[in-house]
């Protein structure tokens, strides 16, 4: 029914429940500013329970044989097979992420990463051998931790919530993920269609505030490892959080990727890559490794200037519910204000308008309540800048002329972060220099933003550390036998 609202649980101990004291959250259609669902407001009561189903569920999930917990993650595989269309529609009209990329490349794509997750289920179990002398033997066991709490932020729900908890379960692990409240809606129907598949408890679902349940489920002492995909700031909350209780810690975080384009670059692969495979994205540039920085050889400053323009003057932002939409509105009106407010920052700091720079109803007049922010590009010689310095995490660039490559790498490595880095050139050697000396986690040459299973992902500095895989979310023990 048109205008009806969608009431979302948590998934606990295999029951689909509200928050133990009845409270609820709005989530808000970021195109239109309308509520459209609510959920869960979780508290302490529900972080609890969540923990004490996964701790229940720990013995026997881990005590399967690795091929068995394959066969339940092949089932998860097939469930998103069959209600990919279902997902795509609820994630986009939850954070804003246009269809054509959650139909298109995001669903199809989880449902390959849970069935490579199945396929390394045994990984899980595998130890080596030592001879340590002829009546002596060494033996290495991988052990799940018990409880994970995977932690996943709201631009890409689906891809993160499988990223942790394919791999967590895989290993043998019992799960509870808590999405972040301002888009958890695709997570929470997801929870509704895997209540019957998983043995209850395996994987629990938990909505509400951060500050809330999610610092509830941190500190808990039931809860084995935290895997974190979010700001900066969220990971030294929840390192400070849970330093009592010394969990083990993996972080993926905030970003400010340098996409560096040299004379020799294919200038139209780059005009690209430098735009809507970086900043100007289905999203609107609420992804932790945009290249938000983009450094240009003089040379060609001027031609990649005009190119980047043109290319951003061809995107639609329109309903993301369109396949023929191109780019998405900011995920709330908290977002909206930062972005907005980073905009201003930039003319008060001299950085130089090309184009964008404008918001809201004129950008969309035919949603006039959604979060829009047009493309945008700055230029400036100056990367000690706020704007470039920070993470805005929307459609925002800023362009900065460099001469030599040292001058690149220079300007790419002045940054307290180091999730990605994007190199576009037809020099093989600097190529490889350039992969060598960047201080990223990733390193994309003549592409950017390809983050395929079977290969990490993580950051440096203030980006994070670690990485989801399987043995990821195991330890290792030794033993030594006297024979």
């Amino acid at each position: 029914m048109a205008g009806s609202i969608t009431e979302y649980r948590n998934l606990i101990g295999g029951a689909l429940v509200p928050a133990a004291d009845g409270r609820t959250l709005d989530s808000v259609n970021p195109a239109t500013g309308e509520v459209w669902a609510r959920i869960p407001a979780s508290g302490r009561a529900d972080a609890d329970a969540a923990v004490t189903a996964a701790r229940k569920a720990f013995p026997g999930w881990s005590g399967m044989p690795a091929l068995g917990r394959a066969g339940f993650l092949r089932e998860v595989s097939e469930v998103f097979a069959a209600h990919t269309e279902e997902l795509a529609r609820v994630e986009t009209r939850d954070n804003g992420r246009i269809l054509r990329d959650t139909l298109k490349k995001d669903l199809p794509g989880m449902t390959y990463l849970w069935r490579i997750a199945a396929g390394d289920v045994l990984d899980a179990v595998k130890g080596d051998t030592v001879i340590l002398g002829p009546d002596t033997l060494g033996l290495t066991r991988r052990e799940p931790y018990g409880v994970v709490l995977g932690i996943i932020p709201w631009n890409s729900p689906i891809s993160t919530f499988s990223a942790k908890a394919a791999y967590a379960l895989a290993a043998g692990n019992t799960v509870i993920v808590k999405p972040a409240e301002q888009a958890c809606a695709s997570v929470l129907r997801l929870g509704e269609l895997l209540a019957d598949v998983l043995p209850p408890g395996v994987l629990n679902i938990v909505s509400g505030l951060g500050e809330e349940v999610g610092d509830a489920l941190v500190r808990h002492r039931g809860v084995g490892k935290i895997s974190l995909t979010g700001s900066t700031q969220t990971g030294q909350a929840i390192t400070r959080a849970s330093a009592d209780s010394l969990k083990p810690l993996t972080f993926e975080l905030g970003g400010k990727s340098p996409n560096i384009v040299f004379a020799d670059a294919d200038l139209d692969a780059a005009a690209q890559g430098v735009t809507v495979n970086s900043v100007y994205t289905g999203n609107a540039g609420q992804v932790c490794v945009a290249g938000s920085r983009i450094l240009i050889q003089r040379p060609v400053w001027d031609e990649m200037i005009e190119r980047v323009a043109a290319v951003a003057g061809g995107l639609t932002l329109a309903d993301p519910l369109d396949l023929a939409t191109t780019m998405g509105p900011i995920v709330s009106a908290g977002q909206y204000e930062r972005v907005t407010g980073y905009l201003e920052i930039a003319e008060k700091e001299g950085a130089e308008l090309v184009f964008g720079g404008t918001t809201g109803a004129s950008v969309v007049p035919s949603m006039p309540g959604g979060y829009w922010v047009a493309p945008t590009l700055y230029t400036t010689t100056d990367n000690s800048l706020r704007v470039c310095q920070e993470e805005i995490f929307g459609p925002v660039a800023v362009a900065i002329p460099f001469d030599t490559d040292e001058e690149a790498l220079a300007i790419s490595n002045d940054s307290s972060y180091g999730l990605a880095a994007g190199v576009w050139t037809r020099d093989l050697g600097r190529a490889h220099r350039f992969v060598r000396d960047l201080q990223s986690g990733t390193v994309w040459v003549n592409t950017f933003r390809q983050m395929p299973p079977g290969l990490p992902f993580g950051g440096v500095k203030d980006s994070g550390y670690g990485h989801d895989s399987v043995l990821a979310y195991t330890r290792e023990k030794a033993a030594i036998i006297q024979t």
